[in-house]
């Protein structure tokens, strides 16, 4: 049996751990925090038996999980683990601190493992002396429920640990895609126009949160609006990956932060979790009706839209991913109804381009700049599908 480890008990590490287990592996979850360990504890069985009455699990089933997780405040207890996933807070030195520490406990077989959704998975194998064995496997929240995970490799990763690892994570029953270690991997660099362009229509006053979550939805098919999306992502975990991404890119205009959602994120609106977001989710509170103006929501779709296919085919434009997987990660990992390749030889790539050029001309800025990819594909009339 292959013994899993997992390091931080918050709901990324927990939703892993039970993942795992259920996939019939012995799990150790590792804290510093004894009292959060305790907590993940608790919530875990609360999770398995709402499974049972829900008919999703057996009580078997769910003490069999129960029984494989074991819960640590001291490292030293991966020393037999095959591999170990990080789930620690979003901080490079605190990860490779992390990594630094476990090359001295663990096997030299053991493959390390990054949760990370947007720091570069080379620069934390650069505190490990063996950095072949280091690479990232990505989970989305809620673990148990997210059907996606990025696998990405560092520059200096054994392709036999990616091809092993990514095997280990299939027979989970989860559904992989391969990513270049790029800013933001594939779904959280592709995503970010849904937030940003969304935000930007915001800012000019051309329409309000509830208007533009209206529009993406209806004509969209988009199962949550971008406001929606973030007040339930949470702003503070939001804005910090767009901050981390347009940093990591050096400062491209097109991943830019807004002030809107910086000072949500200073006074601590975090969403639903906090009760005030770009809602509020308070007792009472009413939620405002959107101005359901056709001609309105189209526009706004279209501009979100062009935004959000124009980064997909620059993600495959620079081999960040093949096109199945940029599509497959799309839909699985944000729920998008469509891929969004797929969707821009359903629109159109001339007319994705004419909104693009036009956006372009009208603000004089380079974060419409359209993909070289597009335009070469428009000019040679092709499509990403037969």
């Amino acid at each position: 049996m292959i013994k899993i480890g997992i390091i931080g008990s918050g709901a990324m590490g927990i939703g892993i751990a039970q993942v795992a287990a259920t996939a019939g592996h012995a799990v150790i979850i590792y804290d510093t925090n004894k009292s959060a360990l305790e907590k993940a504890k608790t919530g875990l069985y609360s999770t398995l038996k709402k499974l049972v009455e829900k008919e999703k699990i057996s009580e078997q089933k769910a003490t069999e999980i129960s029984l494989l997780i074991t819960y640590a405040a001291d490292l030293k207890s991966f020393s037999d683990c095959s591999l170990i996933i990080e789930a620690a807070i979003e901080n490079l030195e605190v990860k490779q601190k992390i990594f630094s520490e476990l090359e001295n406990i663990v096997s030299d077989n053991c493959v390390l493992a990054s949760n990370t959704s947007s720091l570069s998975i080379t620069s934390i194998a650069s505190a490990c002396k063996n950095t072949n064995r280091v690479l990232g496997i990505h989970f989305f929240n809620p673990a148990p429920l997210m059907p996606l995970v990025e696998i990405i490799p560092g520059i200096s990763t054994d392709i036999n640990v990616t091809e092993t690892s990514r095997k280990l994570i299939d027979s989970w029953g989860k559904i992989t895609v391969l990513a270049k270690d790029t800013p933001g991997f594939i779904v959280n660099r592709v995503a970010r126009s849904y937030y940003g362009e969304s935000i930007r229509v915001y800012e000019e006053g051309m329409a309000d949160f509830a208007t533009i979550d209206w529009a993406l939805r209806e004509f969209g098919c988009f199962k949550m609006g971008p406001f929606e999306l973030m007040d339930f992502i949470g702003n503070d975990i939001n804005y910090k990956v767009t901050e981390t991404v347009w940093e990591q890119f050096f400062y491209e205009s097109k991943f830019k932060p807004s002030f809107t959602q910086k000072r949500l994120f200073e006074a601590k609106y975090f969403g639903k979790k906090s009760g005030k977001g770009y809602y509020d989710y308070s007792e009472g509170a009413i939620k405002p009706e959107p101005q359901k103006n056709e001609e309105l929501g189209k526009q706004i779709f279209n501009r979100v839209i062009s935004m959000l296919i124009n980064e997909a085919i620059d993600a495959l434009y620079l081999n960040v991913a093949t096109k199945e997987d940029l599509d497959l990660a799309m839909t699985k990992g944000v729920n998008y109804p469509k891929g969004l390749l797929k969707w821009g030889d359903e629109i159109g790539l001339l007319n994705i381009l004419k909104t693009l050029t036009d956006l372009q001309e009208e603000y004089g800025e380079d974060r419409y700049r359209p993909s070289v990819l597009m335009k070469k594909m428009v000019k040679e009339n092709k499509k990403f599908y037969s």
